[in-house]
């Protein structure tokens, strides 16, 4: 374990759309015990898929924990992959209700803020670990415009507000199952993830866009 590391937070959501379970957070959950057995102590914080709510319980959860690297995490029920989402809008255009039933359209989610910030997580290293073990992976050009691209927004809007040094982003996972992967496949690929963040070195060049 890095001396320096003190403290790895993940963050997954509560579950939504009438599902009793949320893969994110049982994923995001399951990944901060490995972490934590093999040295690197995580915690895991389950966020409130509601757009008035999800960012204030971020930044509680990032004053509470401290930490120094940060992976926030939801389900993209579309996907049989990790997602491994590069960029952040400052819009929330949301297709259907949150779990409280408001569904902003066409409204920033800082106002005056950056169009868009970038994962400052090595996505193109985090790819090559995951493919290297045969997990499906794919590098996302955003992260949509739901509660998740709002919390992605959010952490880097807080990081780049701070002038930290921690390294945050967002990766969408899949659901479980016969459509997408056992829950300890999605745990044991966001440890990648936090491994590669973890090693602090340049991210590597590799095609990895969309060709649309």
């Amino acid at each position: 374990m890095s001396p320096e590391i003190t403290m790895i937070l993940l963050t997954g959501f509560e579950p939504f759309g009438g599902d009793s379970t949320n893969p994110s957070i049982e994923a995001s959950r399951r990944a901060a015990v490995i972490l934590t057995e093999n040295g690197w102590p995580a915690a895991a914080v389950e966020l409130p898929c509601i757009f008035s709510d999800a960012p204030g319980a971020l930044r509680r959860a990032l004053e509470k924990y401290d930490p120094e690297l940060v992976v926030c995490t939801g389900l993209n029920a579309g996907t049989g992959q990790i997602r491994l989402e590069r960029a952040a809008l400052n819009m929330m255009d949301a297709r259907i209700p949150d779990n409280a039933g408001q569904q902003p359209i066409d409204v920033p989610v800082a106002p005056g803020g950056p169009a868009a910030y970038f994962t400052s997580l090595p996505i193109k290293r985090a790819l090559a670990a995951l493919q290297k073990v045969g997990t499906p992976a794919q590098v996302s050009p955003s992260a949509g415009t739901f509660v998740c691209n709002q919390i992605f927004y959010t952490l880097m809007h807080e990081l780049g507000a701070s002038g930290s040094a921690i390294r945050g982003g967002f990766v969408h996972v899949p659901p479980s199952g016969a459509a997408g992967m056992e829950p300890e496949v999605v745990a044991r690929a966001l440890v990648l993830v936090v491994r590669e963040a973890l090693d602090g070195s340049a991210d590597i060049s590799l095609g990895a866009g969309t060709v649309a």
